[in-house]
């Protein structure tokens, strides 16, 4: 695949502080590319040093073949962002806006069909300071976008959007994947980095302490499996607490509980199948990103700036 960012070895202080120390990452084409940490891992700070909106102390970046410091004006006309906290004049209107940032760039994009695509249309003639959160964070998108770059860099996307207007916002970032457009999405919620990213960088205290897929990071979390069920006849636990990779069983209410390890869910399948008891409503929990996060960042559980 082809490689759109480049980071090698980034190092960035403030005074005594290694807020980015020794980062190495690439990018690949048309992915949505995933960075996760706690308060203070370095996620911002990376970010931003890719953006050329702050300048390293050591290492080399290359996005779309730009150094972003020494080819910022370029780079800016291939590269869309959206800060962390993104705001505008408040009586600044809809379509003002995106004609003025359209004005900005060589090849735009038709702001529009923009307005359109993102749902802002009969929002046109509203002043930004009366849009909803949702409504302003589809304009950010849009204004991250008019200029038709190559790369987006989507800094805490959803944050303090109400549910349905998060994944309202996550339908809208696959599209602009499927459009062709490669980003870069910092984020501190897991189900959004599960349902969106194809693989997830993991920051802790400016280091990068695991990149790989949500699937394949939420696999490598040593944690017991949780099955949950009815059964359709009363069952004897003994049948359940003898196999080997089963450590307990319990029950809430008619539900049975069996927690285990290893391959704990064939297990118990196979004993019920043979004793001819269904598993109604059969649940399954096992280790999930967030797992994996907390695994790796010594339990702290939430992301945020920087």
């Amino acid at each position: 695949m082809k490689t759109v960012i480049e980071v090698q070895h980034l190092h960035k202080k403030y005074g005594d502080t290694a807020a980015v120390d020794d980062v190495s990452f690439t990018v690949h084409e048309g992915e949505i590319f995933g960075i996760l940490g706690p308060n203070g891992a370095g996620k911002t700070t990376t970010v931003e040093c890719v953006e050329g909106l702050r300048k390293p102390d050591l290492g080399q970046i290359s996005v779309l073949g730009l150094d972003p410091r020494r080819d910022r004006a370029e780079l800016t006309q291939r590269l869309g962002t959206q800060l962390q906290d993104s705001q505008l004049p408040d009586k600044l209107r809809v379509a003002e806006a995106l004609r003025l940032y359209s004005s900005f760039y060589r090849a735009p994009a038709d702001w529009h069909a923009l307005m359109d695509v993102l749902g802002l249309a009969d929002k046109a003639k509203t002043r930004f300071g009366k849009l909803s959160g949702g409504q302003k964070q589809r304009l950010s998108v849009a204004l991250a976008l008019v200029g038709s770059p190559r790369v987006a860099v989507l800094d805490e996307l959803t944050t303090g959007l109400d549910p349905q207007a998060r994944r309202g916002t996550w339908e809208l970032i696959e599209g602009v994947r499927d459009r062709g457009v490669t980003i870069v999405l910092v984020t501190h919620f897991m189900e959004e980095a599960e349902r969106l990213c194809d693989r997830v960088a993991v920051f802790e205290k400016g280091r990068i302490v695991a990149l790989d897929t949500p699937a394949a990071l939420a696999e490598g979390v040593e944690t017991e499996q949780r099955i949950q069920f009815r059964p359709s006849v009363p069952l004897d636990d003994g049948l359940l607490t003898s196999l080997p990779d089963v450590t307990s069983v319990t029950h809430r209410g008619d539900v049975v509980v069996v927690t285990g390890t290893g391959d704990a869910l064939n297990a118990v399948t196979s004993v019920l199948a043979r004793n001819q008891i269904i598993a109604r409503q059969l649940r399954v929990e096992q280790a999930s990103l967030e797992d994996a996060f907390l695994a790796l960042t010594d339990g702290h559980a939430h992301a945020g700036q920087n």
